[in-house]
């Protein structure tokens, strides 16, 4: 795929309803270019993805679109198996494949092989909340203990893409230390087509991530925002709840091979729906 292309998908994205975030493709693309595959007909984009490698032990697909007129035709199989050979081959042999998809098509991916490890959740509101003290910038934290954090919560090997996901133009990113002082918690809100998404939001308890999510909200005061939170995690379902938030969207998170996903009891918001 041209960067042009990679653009043109991102928009695509938008068009969807997805809200994808201002620089979502830039930071994909200054991390792994060859990760965007393009469709083509008579020489025009006709469907994309994104098929991102994190150092070959886990790989993540999204931004799996065909063209609006192009669709139910015929091409989205073929495209789609095609995706699944080449994310393969940038991987180690094994190594776990992640995607969200929406609920109508968790059968379908099924049937190539994945399995369902939850539900993210799709919480809207309008930003409103008070700064807490204890809250931390991100850069004067500390890139390494940042990054370590987010690896030992994710369980993937993304500090390169992380890095360039955190410095976002326009992004607000806060971290909490536990009493040691070791990060017990940080989390980013980007701008996106419409307002910020929340993401990632990980703590090491309910009242961590509380207070990070009083920060990133009174950092983007009266803004909306979104914040897509796992299913099982019912205490970060709470918080988002008690603040009469509104459910408005899902998506399946589903694995192929080597389910070693970690647990989501400190994930109280995913990065996002497109790169894991």
């Amino acid at each position: 795929m041209t960067r042009t292309e990679a653009d043109q998908l991102g928009d695509w994205a938008a068009e969807e309803g997805w809200n994808p975030g201002l620089a979502d493709i830039d930071v994909a693309w200054g991390y792994d270019p060859g990760a965007f595959i393009a469709l083509r007909q008579d020489g025009a984009l006709a469907g994309g993805a994104s098929i991102i490698a994190y150092g070959g032990t886990a790989g993540f697909l999204g931004l799996y679109i065909l063209r609006r007129d192009l669709r139910r035709q015929g091409l989205g199989r073929p495209f789609w198996q095609d995706i699944l050979r080449r994310h393969r081959t940038r991987l180690k042999p094994g190594a776990p494949i992640g995607l969200d998809g929406v609920f109508n098509m968790a059968p379908v991916y099924a049937a190539d092989g994945f399995t369902l490890l939850y539900r993210d959740l799709r919480y809207e509101g309008i930003a409103q909340g008070q700064a807490d003290a204890g809250a931390v910038v991100l850069d004067r934290i500390g890139w390494d203990a940042v990054l370590g954090y987010d690896a030992a919560v994710s369980g993937l090997d993304r500090a390169d893409f992380m890095r360039r996901w955190l410095t976002v133009p326009g992004g607000k990113g806060f971290a909490v230390r536990s009493e040691s002082g070791a990060i017990s918690g940080y989390g980013f809100a980007r701008p996106c087509h419409s307002g910020y998404k929340i993401g990632p939001l990980y703590a090491d308890s309910t009242e961590d991530a509380g207070r990070l999510l009083e920060t990133l909200l009174a950092a983007i005061a009266g803004a909306p925002v979104a914040l897509d939170v796992p299913e099982p995690n019912r205490p970060a379902q709470h918080l988002v709840e008690a603040r009469g938030w509104r459910q408005s969207f899902g998506c399946a998170r589903m694995v192929l091979g080597a389910n070693s996903a970690p647990p989501v009891s400190r994930v109280f918001g995913v990065s996002s729906f497109e790169f894991g």
